[in-house]
């Protein structure tokens, strides 16, 4: 596998992709039960298949991404062959950016001395969607861009 396989919940929610998935290898619901009882290791294949053609799918599309920690936020731009970064660090030390309150405090504090605020870009080492996942890995999730459109601006203004 490129990636990893989707979750229960997720291949719950894309159902009816999976079963378009199967019917273009011509396996129908009696020929996939079939394979699951009969050859369980073929089954997996087909699930880890179909899990790579998704995160394949998603990650071409992903254009921003977040990742939230206690006293961080890491806000990501992808393009073709880099990723741009805005990282925003709290300085005090009990600010906490996974609470409704913590968020609150950033946006009451956003241009004062207790805001550490970087920018970055890091060229992809390895393949784009590849190095979009690993983020993903560590805790950073697909986002409208909306937060790092925002402070971009701000930044660059």
């Amino acid at each position: 596998m490129k990636y990893s396989r989707l979750t229960k919940e997720q291949f719950e929610e894309l159902n009816q992709e999976f079963s378009t998935f199967l019917a273009t290898q011509a396996i129908d619901k009696a020929e996939w039960d079939k394979i699951k009882a009969e050859k369980p290791e073929v089954a997996e294949q087909e699930l880890d298949v179909f899990s790579d053609l998704i995160w394949e799918g998603v990650l071409s599309k992903a254009a921003y991404l977040e990742h939230f920690s206690k006293n961080h936020i890491f806000l990501f731009e992808c393009f073709d062959t880099h990723v741009q970064s805005i990282v925003l660090k709290s300085l005090v030390p009990e600010t906490d950016f996974l609470t409704r309150e913590g968020l609150q405090w950033l946006s009451d504090n956003m241009f004062t001395e207790t805001i550490e605020m970087k920018t970055g870009k890091k060229e992809f080492t390895e393949e784009r969607n590849t190095s979009i996942f690993a983020l993903i890995q560590q805790g950073a999730f697909l986002s409208d861009g909306l937060l790092y459109k925002q402070i971009n601006s701000i930044i660059e203004s």
